[in-house]
C-alpha cells in the first residue's frame, strides 16, 4: 500500500514519497515555511527584530538592497545592517540601519563606516588621478 498525502484531500492519490508523509507540493510548502520561521527566530535573537518587522523594513526598502537597489534577496536575503558603535551604547536593536546585499554589506565593512571613506571614493569616481596625470587639463569628451 502506497503511503498518500498527509495534507491533500483523502480522496487525492498523490503519492507521499516526502518525510511527513507529503507530497512534493505540500513539502516544498512545509519547508518554506519552516525556513521562514528558523529565519523569524535568528531575526529576534541576533538583533532583538520583533517578528515581521524583517519583512516590513524589506517592504519598506521596496524589496531591494538600501544601497545599490539592485539586490532583491531573492537568491539570498539582504543582510541587516548594524551600526556597530550603538550597539554598547543604544543595544543592538537600536542600531539597525537597514538591509543591505552582501557585497554592499561588506563594503560598509571595508570602509569601517567612515564618511570619509566613501567621500574619497566620491572624488575618486568624479575625477580620476589617472586622467588628471593623462590629459591634463583637458576636458575629456564624453559623448
Amino acid at each position: 500500500m502506497r503511503r498518500r498525502c498527509k495534507d491533500c484531500a483523502p480522496e487525492s492519490k498523490r503519492p507521499a514519497p516526502y518525510p511527513g508523509p507529503r507530497c512534493a507540493t505540500h513539502y516544498r510548502i512545509y519547508k518554506n515555511n519552516a525556513r521562514k520561521t528558523a529565519h523569524e527566530r535568528r531575526m529576534q535573537g541576533v538583533y532583538g527584530l520583533e517578528p515581521g518587522e524583517y519583512d516590513a523594513l524589506y517592504e519598506y526598502q521596496g524589496g531591494v538592497c538600501a544601497i545599490c537597489r539592485r539586490a532583491n534577496g531573492a537568491t539570498r536575503r539582504l543582510s541587516v545592517d548594524h551600526d556597530h558603535a550603538l550597539v554598547e551604547r543604544d543595544g543592538l536593536r537600536r542600531s539597525i540601519r537597514g538591509l543591505l546585499c552582501r557585497p554592499c554589506n561588506d563594503l560598509l565593512g571595508h570602509g569601517r563606516d567612515d564618511p570619509e571613506f566613501f567621500q574619497r571614493a566620491i572624488d575618486y569616481l568624479n575625477d580620476p588621478p589617472a586622467r588628471r596625470l593623462i590629459y591634463g587639463e583637458r576636458e575629456i569628451d564624453e559623448g
